[in-house]
């Protein structure tokens, strides 16, 4: 009802997705890890000494395995390899305008390819993820993606993929400068601030201004943002995506980095969707039929 009790207005219908691994694939490696892993290896082959060190010595080699565990590492609370990656990360873009990063970015969207899917990005998103989106929209939900991801990796492609303007992106920072004389907005060699975790609802509140209505994420990272959905006046909802699929439509089944958040799930009212049971095709049309049901 419109004037009943639990009614919301509008302005206050919020959504927030977390985007590796919930809107679309983050195994065997996420997104940008695989942009990331390109610059690596062209800066060990202009410096070689590099490839000697991690995470270098894993671009250049192939190591995925080692750039996956330490991720997994992370979201159970051990950042002793993800620190390594941290600190080479932000060297990538030291001194870079942003326009430049993002023509950078933009020429990677254009012509990489999932390594496993082996199709385009824009065709590796979860196709119940964004139909939830349109519907949410429907219904007078303004959406935003709030990932541990960084923020200007996913501008150029949020629209285009998800229909999420750039604006209503949050993510992780790198620091930034303005350069006076060139009246340009630079990236400086330094990490503004980590978006996972409790990080999550301070930028949200930060950069939303409201609690959201609805959650969705994967990890263990997303639990302190489905708590914040859930904890207000009127608790909204939490959904937790389960990857338990047999990898024969395309999704890697894996719990790592979503024990606790699964485990917890019935305690602090998480709603659990299994990609195996709860979603009839997992990609766009490109995908494999359908799971008899």
């Amino acid at each position: 009802m419109v004037d009943g009790p639990d009614h919301v207005p509008e302005a206050e219908r919020v959504a927030v997705f977390d985007n590796d691994g919930t809107l679309w694939p983050e195994k065997p490696m996420p997104t940008q890890l695989q942009y990331i892993v390109q610059q690596w290896r062209a800066a060990a082959k202009l410096a070689p000494e590099l490839a000697q060190q991690q995470p270098y010595l894993a671009a250049v080699s192939g190591d995925f395995v080692w750039l996956g565990t330490a991720i997994d590492k992370h979201y159970d609370g051990d950042d002793t390899d993800f620190t390594v990656i941290l600190d080479a990360l932000v060297g990538l873009t030291d001194g870079m305008s942003v326009e430049d990063y993002a023509r950078s970015v933009q020429e990677f969207y254009s012509s990489a390819q999932h390594p496993t899917l082996r199709r385009s990005y824009a065709d590796a998103v979860y196709r119940p993820m964004v139909e939830l989106l349109r519907f949410l929209e429907k219904h007078g939900f303004t959406c935003y993606i709030v990932s541990g991801g960084e923020r200007d990796f996913m501008r150029p492609m949020t629209e285009a993929n998800y229909g999420i303007p750039p604006e209503r992106v949050v993510g992780t920072a790198f620091g930034l400068t303005y350069d006076v004389d060139n009246a340009e907005v630079r990236y400086a060699a330094s990490l503004s601030f980590f978006d996972d975790g409790e990080e999550k609802p301070i930028r949200i509140w930060s950069r939303i201004g409201r609690r959201p209505l609805f959650a969705a994420g994967n990890s263990n990272g997303d639990m302190a943002m489905l708590d914040f959905a859930r904890g207000g006046s009127q608790p909204g909802l939490a959904l937790l995506i389960h990857h338990d699929d047999d990898a024969e439509r395309g999704d890697v089944p894996y719990d790592a980095g979503a024990e606790k958040a699964l485990s917890a799930a019935t305690a602090r009212g998480y709603t659990v969707v299994s990609v195996r049971d709860d979603w009839e095709r997992v990609f766009p049309d490109l995908s494999p039929p359908a799971k008899p049901r």
